[in-house]
């Protein structure tokens, strides 16, 4: 089926009633500072393979994990505002779902095209994702909601449309109508951040998935890309586009452990770092270091935040699987 034919019947058939953006192949981001930058994050790869696809979004959680510093979240300093999670248990849990995300691609891959019968093998796939995640951190929750997230993304890279490049919106499309089928299959939902999202009547992950992840396409993306063209350095073009999104994101797991209070915290606290020139400056420093007290006295951390920025970094990974395969962006 064409590109455009798979993404039109995938609108038509999709049951969440919203139109989720397809974003040509050659478009223009808006970004940050007003100023316009090539989307080359858009322009991914063809054809990758499930055990590439699969590799890249470990790469991405690992990525994720390792970028220091992050206000309040495990990084290579420490557990941030985590008792059960540090440095190592990420990345064990990182590795231990690289067979998920691959079982993931290849359903997609078989199924072909974005359906309930689809949703729910994924969901099913999930689910003993997230058992593997457990045993391998000894019950420690550090990847449920990027299962959710990049393995949807992956999902979404993973359909066939038509030899052209896909980019991230057309991606991102793919994975939403995904997440507008329901899981049939699922027990009611009881986690943290469902809790927070029916008491606070905010999005949580699953909108952000049935919207088109617009914290990573419209937000995280713009952000990293904007950084690199002023000559920001790697890691710190990272952490500023981890702030970007915290900035926009009503994120469930700040609301958990803090309530609005924590929420508004994390977002002023990151604007603050933004509007100081963010991470790579003396006084955006400064203000990072005054985010991550404050969010240390509510004992409050931005997971959902995290979880968005390695679906962003799995993006522009793919961005670079066969352009720029010089470039140090993805040495680890």
């Amino acid at each position: 089926m064409a590109p455009a034919a798979l993404l039109a019947r995938a609108q038509a058939q999709a049951p969440c009633g919203r139109a989720v953006r397809a974003t040509p192949a050659d478009s223009r981001v808006d970004v940050a500072d007003g100023s316009h930058a090539t989307a080359r994050a858009a322009h991914l790869a063809p054809t990758l393979s499930d055990t590439q696809l699969a590799r890249y979004a470990i790469t991405a959680l690992i990525a994720e994990a390792q970028l220091t510093p992050k206000p309040a979240l495990v990084d290579r300093r420490g557990s941030g505002a985590h008792r059960d999670l540090d440095l190592d248990t990420m990345l064990r849990s990182a590795h231990a779902l690289e067979p998920t995300f691959a079982m993931l691609a290849r359903a997609a891959r078989r199924r072909g095209e974005p359906s309930a019968l689809l949703r729910a093998e994924l969901a099913q796939i999930g689910r003993a994702g997230e058992q593997d995640m457990l045993q391998a951190t000894s019950g420690s929750n550090a990847h449920r909601g990027a299962i959710w997230i990049v393995g949807l993304l992956v999902a979404g890279a993973s359909l066939p449309i038509g030899a052209m490049r896909p980019n991230a919106s057309q991606i991102s499309t793919l994975a939403a109508q995904i997440a507008c089928f329901p899981d049939r299959f699922a027990a009611p939902a009881d986690s943290h951040g469902e809790r927070a999202r029916q008491r606070y009547q905010v999005g949580g992950a699953r909108r952000e998935a049935q919207d088109g992840f617009p914290h990573v396409v419209d937000v995280g993306l713009p952000a990293l890309l904007a950084a690199r063209e002023r000559g920001i350095d790697e890691n710190a073009a990272r952490v500023d586009a981890l702030l970007s999104i915290m900035a926009k994101l009503d994120d469930t797991c700040l609301l958990h452990r803090a309530g609005l209070p924590g929420l508004h915290a994390g977002q002023h606290g990151a604007q603050r770092v933004l509007d100081a020139g963010g991470s790579s400056t003396p006084a955006g420093l400064e203000a990072l270091a005054a985010l991550e007290h404050n969010l240390l006295s509510l004992n409050a951390s931005p997971g959902g935040a995290a979880d968005l920025l390695a679906a962003t970094l799995f993006l522009d990974m793919l961005a670079h699987h066969d352009a720029d395969r010089s470039s140090d962006s993805w040495k680890i």
